[in-house]
């Protein structure tokens, strides 16, 4: 992908290191992300259990085709930001039908993505799409989403494209311009008892270690398994590690 202009993506990454406005960081990418191809481009955060988008996306250019060009409104609850969330590389959308990153991640039956609006917009079951999960700056959990016939979509090119994304956004971190916290997130006493719980710490022991009421440790989990969405301690366990809430 493009080596000989400006060294590749690669290279053109470096500047967002040192730039310090924000605004100038957006515009290099989404317009790198034009000449690859996009005609369609969602940089934005992935939304916790039973939140809304709010505060999250940082840039749409999505045109519904289906009306004429106007803008989307994503929703928290399209299936294909399930997908970012599930998985930790680059994958190609087309004809509807999840393409992994590279023939060692295929399974006996690449999953459909049914539902999406963010396809159908783009075009539906013709569209092509790359998709790129993102997990830095940490704990931040986001994606970048492209539309285009063009696009690049070779391994090769899927991860020197996540690799100038990933940049991207840490330079708008840098700045201040990427919101790292997210409605809905644990708090450091939630996430520090839930961590303890991960690793087969009983009640008693989380209250003693942290010194800490018994019933203080069970309201802590009580409010970690209603934010997760979650029906018992290990799904609460489950979907945390998931939202990247805590970490093994």
């Amino acid at each position: 992908m493009g080596r000989g202009e400006s060294g590749g993506l690669y290279g053109e990454a470096a500047r967002f290191s040192v730039e310090s406005d924000g605004g100038r960081v957006l515009e290099a990418l989404v317009s790198r992300l034009r000449r690859l191809g996009a005609t369609h481009v969602l940089i934005t955060g992935l939304p916790l259990p039973r939140r809304g988008m709010a505060k999250l996306v940082v840039r749409i250019d999505w045109p519904d085709l289906r009306s004429g060009g106007h803008l989307l409104d994503v929703v928290s609850s399209d299936p294909l930001l399930s997908c970012c969330l599930a998985k930790d590389r680059p994958f190609v959308l087309r004809g509807g039908v999840v393409h992994p990153h590279a023939p060692d991640e295929a399974s006996a039956s690449s999953p459909a993505v049914v539902g999406s609006d963010l396809l159908a917009a783009a075009g539906g079951a013709a569209a092509s799409l790359v998709v790129l999960p993102m997990r830095e700056p940490r704990p931040w959990q986001g994606c970048v989403i492209l539309a285009g016939a063009n696009l690049p979509t070779t391994p090769e090119a899927l991860d020197e494209l996540s690799y100038f994304c990933r940049a991207a956004l840490q330079g708008l971190a840098r700045v201040g311009w990427l919101e790292r916290a997210r409605p809905g997130d644990l708090s450091d006493r939630e996430r520090h008892v839930l961590s303890l719980t991960a690793i087969g710490k009983t009640a008693g022991e989380i209250a003693e270690l942290l010194a800490i009421s018994q019933r203080t440790v069970h309201a802590h989990l009580q409010n970690a398994a209603d934010k997760m969405n979650a029906s018992n301690k290990t799904h609460t366990v489950i979907e945390a590690l998931r939202h990247g809430q805590i970490t093994l």
